[in-house]
Order: structure tokens, then sequence, then C-alpha cells
């Protein structure tokens, strides 16, 4: 599962869609693979306005990636920065969670993550 994935995902359990504390969910015990993977800025100009940028930042920072900057870049940056560009492209495209678990903030609910693939199927008392 791409890193850039975890932007979208939050936590299932029915008692956690009211809380801001169940996103992002927070890896754990996460291995890492890394993809080659073209740069492409248009792709990346693109997607930046869909990705919560504070969540990005706390998932970036929980993985061992470099802090990135209090807000995020506009278009002109990406295009004049080119380290910058290279790691974000790096962090959301190339980067993916193969193994490990992924864990909601709110109720600690832990989501296996195996192959790349997280499970969301929840118990049924949790549903």
């Amino acid at each position: 599962m791409k890193v850039m994935t975890l932007n979208f995902l939050t936590c299932a359990v029915k008692n956690c869609k009211s809380s801001n504390d169940s996103f992002p969910l927070h890896p754990k015990d996460a291995e890492l693979a890394k993809d080659d993977i073209e740069i492409n800025p248009q792709l990346l100009i693109n997607v930046l306005p869909r990705i919560d940028w504070t969540a990005l930042r706390t998932t970036s920072t929980e993985l061992g990636f470099p802090t990135l900057p209090e807000q995020p870049p506009s278009p002109e940056d990406l295009q004049s920065d080119e380290a910058l560009l290279k790691e974000l492209h790096e962090l959301l495209m190339e980067t993916q969670m193969m193994e490990g678990k992924l864990v909601c903030g709110h109720c600690g609910h832990e989501y296996a993550v195996k192959n790349g693939v997280a499970n969301f199927l929840l118990p049924s008392h949790l549903v």
C-alpha cells in the first residue's frame, strides 16, 4: 500500500466515525519497500491539493522520513525546488508499506497489513 493511500484511510469502527483522532491511521512495525518510478511533477502538483498535509506530515515522521514543511508547497514551489519534489515523490509515489499494522488513534484498533494490503474487516462486536 502506497504511503499516499494512508492519507485517505480512517478507522472503520463505528464509534470512531465522529472522532478526529481516527485519522490518520498510525503505522506500527511498518516494513517499507521502495519502487523506482519516474518522477512526474504534474501528477504531484495535481495530487497535492487532495492531500491532508497535516496527516501526511504525521505519517512521514512516524515512518522516519525527514520532516516536511509546515505548509504544503505551492505548484510554483514544487517546480522550482527539485529536492522537495524528489522528497515528496519518494514518500508519496515510491514508498509502500508491505507489512505491519495501522493503528487508530481513537480506539487503538489495529489493522494488519500483509503483502501491502490492509485488512479492514472488523469483528462483529465492532461493527
